[in-house]
């Protein structure tokens, strides 16, 4: 659904972000996007994972807190057990109508393991939804949601019993959420998913390996088939979040990395999907050398011309994390001057996802560190002057 791609990283990656230490240099470029105060309601934790809108009037952020704007101005919407705490988080996130949403991610309570936790919207309260029975001692972790209608949504993740490990897919089909394992081969991870109608949905993600490696795979309506990806260079990669437009026009992004070896460069990967194979399509970086850390964590768009992917990159000196942002204009990717707010003195702001309520609307969201000892905050990046304005700065 063009209203609420949702686009996220891996569970838990809020630990896997870069410290910062004084900022040396920020891009002078002006940026068409602008950052919007949202709200903070735990004192550690309020990165934000995922994002997805119906309208102009009721746009959803979550991730370690859960916020919602109402066409005026962003608040905090308490969720069960989703309050600052490293161990719950929402990953995904599907937007019906102001009355109907859903959100999916994991929680731990004590020393147990993580396990899914799939939450609803029903226009005054989020509550936690019963989700497929699985067995004692079985893991469930879910990592992204997607939806073409409201009695047709999927969320994706894995599966775990017996030492054995499955992809794990859930579907509802507007009555009861019910599972669907396939047995991993290389030990599958799915990190995104989209759909583009009942018969076409997509999940990406890595797959383990010496090198990790990109992976996909493809549900037609009956079954969910591994669809063979590119992957560039040496060391690891892999697909962080995917968008399908139409059945022969899916994109999707992650990292790839370039030389296997302990301290090496990663670069953006951009794959697309033309219905009949993937292919990667070039995409820009930021810095050079042994620091060089560009990452692209979520996807979202306007039309098949208008698409933006974003995530984070690290300075040259490889002490500080900012703010990518790269747009499509139907020709090529280009990168666009975002804005890094972090406070205090240090620099550490990541991108993970966006939503597009409207032509030319453009939000985007993640997290920003606070200060030293502080922790991470949410972090809203918004235009509503669209990608005509939009200039590549390095």
């Amino acid at each position: 659904m063009k209203l609420t791609f949702s686009a996220v990283m891996s569970f838990g990656l809020a630990l896997a972000v870069f410290q910062g230490v004084p900022a040396n240099a920020q891009s002078v470029t002006p940026s068409i996007f602008q950052v919007v105060p949202t709200p903070n309601e735990n004192h550690f934790l309020n990165t934000l994972f995922a994002a997805a809108a119906s309208s102009l009037n009721d746009i959803w952020a979550v991730g370690h807190s859960t916020i919602h704007f109402d066409g005026t101005k962003w608040s905090v919407i308490a969720a069960p057990l989703i309050n600052g705490d490293i161990n719950n988080d929402l990953l995904g996130i599907v937007d019906i109508s102001p009355t109907l949403a859903w959100a999916v991610g994991n929680t731990a309570q004590g020393t147990n393991p993580p396990q899914q936790v799939i939450e609803q919207w029903n226009g005054t309260k989020w509550s936690i939804s019963p989700g497929p029975k699985f067995p004692p001692n079985s893991q469930a972790i879910l990592q992204a949601i997607t939806s073409t209608s409201a009695t047709d949504i999927w969320a994706v993740g894995n599966f775990g019993v017996n030492d054995r490990g499955f992809e794990l897919f859930e579907h509802f089909d507007g009555t009861a959420w019910t599972a669907k394992v396939v047995p991993q081969t290389n030990s599958q991870e799915p990190f995104g998913v989209s759909a583009d109608g009942p018969n076409d949905a997509w999940a990406v993600g890595q797959q383990s390996g010496d090198p990790i490696k990109t992976f996909a795979t493809h549900w037609n309506g009956t079954s969910w088939t591994g669809v063979k990806t590119p992957n560039v260079g040496t060391g690891n990669g892999h697909l962080n979040a995917v968008l399908a437009l139409a059945q022969n026009n899916v994109w999707a992004v992650g990292l790839s990395t370039p030389v296997a070896t302990q301290q090496s460069a990663t670069q953006t990967l951009i794959e697309h999907f033309d219905g009949t194979s993937w292919s990667v399509v070039p995409s820009p970086n930021v810095g050079s050398g042994e620091f060089q850390s560009n990452q692209l964590l979520g996807l979202t768009a306007n039309s098949s011309d208008d698409i933006w992917a974003f995530g984070s990159f690290l300075s040259t000196d490889g002490l500080q994390t900012l703010t990518l942002v790269l747009h499509w204009d139907g020709t090529s990717w280009t990168i666009v001057s975002s804005p890094d707010p972090t406070k205090g003195k240090s620099l550490d702001d990541l991108l993970f996802a966006g939503v597009v309520p409207s032509p030319g609307n453009v939000w985007i969201f993640g997290a920003e560190l606070e200060g030293s000892g502080i922790g991470f905050g949410t972090l809203a990046l918004h235009t509503t002057t669209g990608a005509d304005s939009a200039s590549s700065v390095y």
